[in-house]
């Protein structure tokens, strides 16, 4: 009576432990000893090996290579920065290629970086820009990625930079940048100030620009927000000196897959819907690094309040204004003047118009009143004689 129930447990547990696996296919990451692959990913996969789906951390080159190989396998996942994917406009239209499962609180941040002292906000940068030489990132990188995004939203500012060189790495990028006056170079990274890269920036006699501009923060993706104003800390405190801190906007790190409609399959797609349902219910704390790794610079990064915002916003305005040349201001404020008075004008225009149909009409019924009947009457007949 005892041994039955003990061998069908048994042989229970053997074919729930045999059972194959829904399917095996890629989480794409990016660099070996980037954030994606060698610290968030592997707390991914262990958790999808858990629920049975044999998914494995793959490196590639950043966001952009990750959205290529999920549209070309809608099963694959891939991780990366919010920004990029509006940029691509996977997540856009009625039938998108891309379905974002996961978007928790960790962030990337913008770093602009040069040596000019006179560069000392974006507005400045901006309104610079078709003078300065940017000095970036690869093409496939997603610093690059961030650069060209940022030059559609604000066409007017970095959309008029020309002279842009890449490099082979974000390192390489630092050192050039910081090697003459016109130079500045634009890089996105976790904000961890013992990054050998926030090191080289100080090392170097650099400084970092914030990031932050109205138009900057504006673009959505559908009714969620790309960009955040975030405090963060760039260079620890040391005996002689407090630790450096820089506002800077940062996107969300996300995670996504291909959409389920893309996927043919019924089985296929059966497990695919698991997966994004698995995915989405894990823990947020079960996603974020452990204690010890990135948990030192979360908790020294802030969201900005709206009034501080609000008051960096017009700093980098009020730069950009002072920045341009003298015709193109009083360009400027010709234009600002015409469209605050356009009201104004519009009305008047109205009033003018009303005015002459009035006096039209007026005129008409003077006219009609002068004018003979339309049919005069007979003359009487005069008596026969």
């Amino acid at each position: 009576m005892t041994r039955l129930p003990s061998r069908a447990l048994l042989a229970t547990l053997a074919l729930a432990t045999s059972a194959p696996e829904a399917f095996a296919t890629d989480i794409n990451t990016g660099d070996l000893a980037g954030a994606y692959h060698a610290t968030f990913c592997p707390r991914l996969e262990a958790e999808l090996k858990t629920a049975r789906f044999g998914y494995t951390c793959k490196p590639s080159q950043g966001t952009v290579e990750n959205i290529k190989r999920v549209i070309a396998d809608p099963r694959q996942v891939g991780f990366g920065q919010l920004d990029i994917l509006a940029l691509e406009g996977v997540l856009a239209g009625n039938a998108p290629p891309v379905v974002v499962m996961r978007r928790d609180d960790a962030r990337e941040c913008l770093f602009a970086v040069t040596r000019n002292p006179d560069i000392q906000s974006y507005g400045h940068l901006a309104a610079n820009a078709a003078k300065l030489r940017f000095i970036l990132p690869p093409e496939g990188s997603g610093s690059f990625a961030t650069f060209k995004f940022l030059k559609t939203v604000d066409p007017d500012g970095l959309g008029k930079a020309g002279q842009v060189t890449t490099v082979k790495d974000t390192d390489e990028a630092i050192r050039l940048a910081l090697a003459a006056d016109d130079t500045v170079t634009l890089f996105v990274q976790f904000p961890d100030p013992d990054n050998a890269r926030f090191k080289l920036v100080n090392d170097q006699g650099g400084h970092f620009v914030p990031v932050i501009d109205r138009a900057i923060l504006r673009p959505q993706v559908g009714d969620q927000k790309i960009y955040f104003a975030q405090e963060t800390q760039v260079a620890n405190a040391s005996w002689s000196k407090s630790g450096t801190k820089v506002v800077t906007a940062c996107t969300p790190l996300v995670v996504f897959t291909g959409s389920p409609e893309r996927v043919t399959d019924p089985k296929a797609l059966q497990d695919h819907r698991d997966l994004i349902a698995t995915v989405r219910a894990l823990k947020t704390e079960t996603m974020m690094p452990p204690e010890g790794l990135f948990a030192r610079f979360w908790k020294r990064t802030m969201e900005l309040s709206g009034a501080t915002t609000e008051d960096l916003l017009k700093y980098s305005e009020e730069a950009r204004e002072k920045a341009l040349p003298y015709i193109e201001r009083a360009k400027q404020a010709t234009e600002k003047a015409i469209d605050a008075a356009k009201p104004a004008i519009d009305r008047a225009a109205e009033e003018s118009k009303r005015l002459i149909e009035k006096a039209k009409e007026e005129a008409k019924e003077l006219l009609d009143k002068g004018k003979p009947p339309a049919t005069a009457p007979a003359k009487p007949e005069a008596p026969k004689q």
